[in-house]
């Protein structure tokens, strides 16, 4: 079962999207193996982006700073020049209204650059997280179907696991109807008559012991609980 492009496409209309490659959350998703060539080629792209972007505003800043100073300096040089401005006051007015006017040509291109800018990014971008939603998809579901294998493994285990415990049950049994039997007959020498690895009867008594150790634990913890349940 497959999800196509355009289900997620459909699905970012009207969700903000933040800038992936700028999310930590979003660089632990992958693998090393899941970082396909697209993913690698798009986020690239849209870094590249991204760094142009930031670029661009810092260079608008720093031209509508020098514009301003200029303009300064140009009120300033009208001031000095009065009716009669020296060649250098008219080289020096000339040279800054061209400086000023090379600094608008430079706004007015940044200016389209940072509207168009964001737009270029927020469709990059979202290219990029339909990659990554057909990417979590497949890995959704490879995992949910080797979960599925897993808890069926698990189920299977269990139920031989059980099957196991009652064998080893009916086997223990067995073992000790035996030697009771033919202990009762040849008496301690039954262990090495038979070539027994252990005594049955020590066995059955240590589990004996064991299990009624733990009754009694449960049983005073049970009482502990009703006492601290008492005076509470």
């Amino acid at each position: 079962m497959s999800k196509s492009d355009e289900a997620f496409k459909q699905a970012l209309i009207g969700r903000k999207i933040p800038i992936l490659t700028l999310d930590n959350k979003w660089h632990k998703l992958f693998t090393q193996a899941e970082y396909s060539s697209e993913i690698k080629s798009t986020e690239k792209e849209l870094n590249e982006l991204i760094r142009r972007q930031g670029k661009v505003n810092t260079e608008s800043k720093e031209i509508k700073k020098l514009k301003k100073k200029l303009m300064d300096e140009v009120v300033i040089l009208a001031d000095e020049m009065g009716e009669h401005p020296t060649k250098k006051q008219d080289k020096d007015m000339t040279d800054h209204k061209r400086l000023i006017n090379e600094c608008n040509e430079k706004l007015d291109a940044y200016e389209e650059e940072m509207v168009e800018l964001p737009r270029q990014i927020n469709q990059l971008n979202n290219k990029l997280m339909v990659i990554t939603m057909e990417v979590c998809y497949k890995k959704l579901q490879e995992n949910t179907k080797e979960l599925e294998e897993i808890e069926q493994w698990i189920s299977e285990i269990r139920r031989e696991l059980k099957k196991k415990v009652v064998r080893k049950q009916e086997k223990e049994a067995m073992i000790h109807r035996l030697y009771a039997y033919m202990h009762d007959i040849f008496g301690a020498d039954v262990i090495e008559l038979f070539d027994m690895k252990y005594d049955p009867d020590e066995k059955y008594q240590k589990k004996a012991q064991d299990k009624e150790q733990a009754g009694q634990t449960e049983g005073e913890k049970s009482k502990e609980e009703n006492a601290d349940a008492s005076k509470s």
